[in-house]
């Protein structure tokens, strides 16, 4: 810990020299009409694994459109080189220790004082674990706005002390951020319920995709069009992806005992793939991928973003996720937005898709996903389905609509300290959508 605290200190010293000229580059170029935005609470991106990353690779660029200063402090270890900007956005990485306990609360501190040094209006902090820096942000002058994407203490990844500090970090950002966004309702329910504060319910979004024709990964895999099952998300034990493989090999199984069955969309005709790795690499992760080495059919890609995901997306016959938590599953998001055959554990946040509720089965219930799997492996999705799962996902997470939903929390937060009180259309409060007016789109 001593030679962390030294490199620590001594890369503080070292980047608030080495930038000075950016920063003053950066201070310079602002006028006054404009919001100025530093963020912390991501790795970075772009193509970094990740549902905060995702979030806020979208995020962003869509507020530099529309005329936002936008600066994110990036963890070093995670984007490549030095200084860059991504569709209009100023990435800057900072030290952190690669390492799972540590790196958001290192990070998080540094990122802190160098947010002071930039003087934005808004700082704009994602996530509990590094929220537990707030209290700090605000004694140093800044306007805060946090998005919490989930009570992550519920992960099972994280031992004792570090659901205490996750804890702890959810606390201090409700009671302390001048505004809070939650990306579910069941979010917004928790943050209301546990600390009597209201949110401004903003969700995750999806680009809705074209549906690609080419099939180069199908042919790096050897995969059939419409004959495998997908899931994607990095390998953490919450994301359910044991119980998915303990699953596909008991079908697997079964199905080869059976060769009276001729029909080609039996089961042990499919493959499983699963597109995702570990950002750090422990116990569980080493031993998911033994237990797919058992299995040929068992496709493990690694992380994947462009075509070679896109690819995979478009021809899947059904898209999995397993969870045991989940804040909102952009991956079931994505799986929806082409038209996929999706089924999902039980759980609040998966549940908040609005999937009928045939497509659910208990978590951790392996019996019950070996029937859904098995069911609609029968039951492929049709073309008019199709259409209304892609047409909900634009009407209703659409990264523009998004955007703008972000800016007024913004105006608001940045009317509010400056004693503005005109009312003008940027103030009007953000309404929590009421959970009766969700729609809910049945597909067979």
């Amino acid at each position: 810990m001593g030679n962390i605290t030294i490199e620590t200190f001594s890369f503080m010293n070292d980047m608030f020299s080495e930038g000075k000229e950016e920063m003053n580059i950066f201070k310079n170029k602002h006028t006054t009409d404009k919001i100025k935005i530093a963020v912390l609470g991501t790795r970075g991106f772009p193509h970094v694994q990740g549902g905060v990353e995702a979030h806020c690779e979208n995020l962003y660029p869509q507020l530099a459109k529309r005329g936002c200063d936008v600066v994110v402090f990036a963890r070093k270890p995670y984007v490549n080189g030095g200084n860059t900007f991504y569709k209009g956005v100023h990435l800057i990485p900072l030290f952190c220790p690669k390492n799972k306990f540590l790196e958001a609360f290192i990070h998080t501190f540094i990122g802190i004082f160098a947010a002071r040094k930039y003087s934005p209006d808004i700082l704009h902090i994602h996530a509990i674990g590094p929220s537990l820096m707030i209290p700090l942000a605000r004694l140093l002058g800044l306007k805060v706005v946090m998005t919490h994407h989930g009570p992550d203490y519920q992960r099972k990844k994280w031992g004792k002390l570090a659901k205490i500090a996750l804890q702890l970090g959810e606390r201090c950002g409700c009671n302390w951020a001048n505004s809070i966004i939650t990306i579910s309702d069941t979010i917004a329910d928790h943050v209301k319920n546990r600390y009597q504060k209201c949110s401004s319910v903003i969700p995750n979004g999806v680009i809705l995709p074209d549906i690609l024709q080419s099939n180069g990964s199908l042919l790096k895999y050897g995969l059939t069009k419409g004959n495998y099952v997908l899931t994607v998300g990095r390998f953490v034990p919450e994301k359910g992806f044991h119980d998915l493989i303990t699953a596909f090999n008991q079908l697997h199984d079964v199905d080869c005992k059976s060769p009276a069955d001729k029909n080609p969309q039996q089961k042990n005709h499919w493959k499983l793939v699963i597109v995702g790795d570990a950002d750090h690499e422990d116990a569980y992760s080493i031993n998911l991928k033994a237990q797919a080495k058992g299995n040929n059919n068992i496709i493990l890609t690694g992380f994947l973003t462009g075509n070679p995901l896109k690819e995979l997306y478009s021809n899947a016959g059904i898209f999995v996720l397993p969870s045991y938590y989940e804040g909102l599953p952009i991956v079931l998001l994505e799986a929806l937005s082409y038209g996929l055959s999706c089924i999902a554990s039980d759980i609040p946040a998966n549940k908040n898709v609005k999937l009928s509720d045939d497509r659910f089965f208990e978590a951790g219930n392996i019996t019950a996903l070996i029937y859904k799997i098995r069911t609609f492996m029968t039951k492929p999705i049709n073309d008019e389905d199709k259409k209304a799962q892609r047409k909900m996902i634009a009407a209703k997470y659409d990264w523009a609509n998004i955007a703008e939903e972000t800016l007024r929390v913004y105006k608001k937060v940045r009317n509010r300290i400056n004693g503005i009180k005109k009312l003008e259309k940027d103030n009007v409060p953000i309404q929590v959508r009421n959970k009766s007016e969700s729609l809910t789109y049945h597909f067979s």
